[in-house]
């Protein structure tokens, strides 16, 4: 054997064989390269993180508590307002009675108490804008107290609620809707005496009277209704 043949020979021997590298069609060189240089997978997979469920029921109790303890106690309003309305049927032979005046008729409203359709719409409008519950539930029908009542009873103690819970009257504007008779020659002494019961100066108390233009059961001379609006004002 030669000496180069030898030396070639030996080169050939202790030179360590380069790995076979595999191709992969599908991937893009920069992706192969990749996986060739390292193991490690491409994307990392994060710790999974659990639920914030009991951290969000808390926040609901919480929420729940808070709104809870804050309905038991009513705002401190600077004023309330107040809408009442009633209505009576009108039968031959009773007293008409509107606001605490006898309104010479020859029918009447056929009620429970003296069937005063102004002084229960004053009353439902005061209770309603203190958020109390109605004449009908205050003053039952089913009571035998209340049977043939003035309903200056029922307006004593709707301003007694109304002092009682730290207002006083702002304004009142009522509405008497009745075909018959006409209202005009009654109007102050009703305005008088609604000023009387509720404490209040002329000046803030309105009183107006319509027909119904001979439309349905009011229109008919059948029955007689009102609506008032009254404005509490805080103390």
């Amino acid at each position: 054997m030669s000496a180069s043949t030898a030396t070639s020979l030996f080169f050939t021997l202790s030179t360590p064989p380069k790995p076979s590298i595999k191709t992969h069609p599908s991937l893009p060189p920069i992706l192969l390269r990749r996986s060739i240089s390292s193991p490690q997978p491409l994307l990392q997979s994060r710790p999974s993180i659990p639920p914030p469920a009991a951290s969000a029921a808390a926040s609901t109790v919480d929420s729940g508590q808070e709104a809870s303890a804050t309905s038991k106690t009513p705002p401190l309003l600077p004023f309330r307002v107040g809408h009442g309305f009633d209505l009576h049927r009108l039968e031959p032979g009773l007293p008409l009675i509107i606001g605490g005046v006898d309104i010479p008729h020859d029918r009447g409203c056929e009620a429970h108490s003296d069937g005063d359709v102004l002084l229960h719409c004053v009353v439902d409008a005061i209770l309603g804008a203190l958020g109390l519950p109605d004449i009908g539930q205050i003053f039952p029908d089913t009571d035998p107290r209340w049977r043939g009542a003035r309903s200056s009873v029922f307006m004593r103690e709707a301003v007694r609620l109304m002092h009682e819970a730290g207002y006083e009257l702002g304004n009142l504007d009522a509405t008497l809707i009745l075909q018959k008779p006409k209202l005009s020659p009654h109007k102050e002494a009703i305005r008088a005496n609604l000023c009387e019961m509720l404490g209040a100066d002329p000046s803030v108390v309105n009183l107006k009277a319509k027909t119904h233009e001979k439309v349905d059961s009011l229109g008919e001379n059948r029955s007689v209704a009102a609506h008032t609006v009254v404005l509490l004002m805080r103390k």
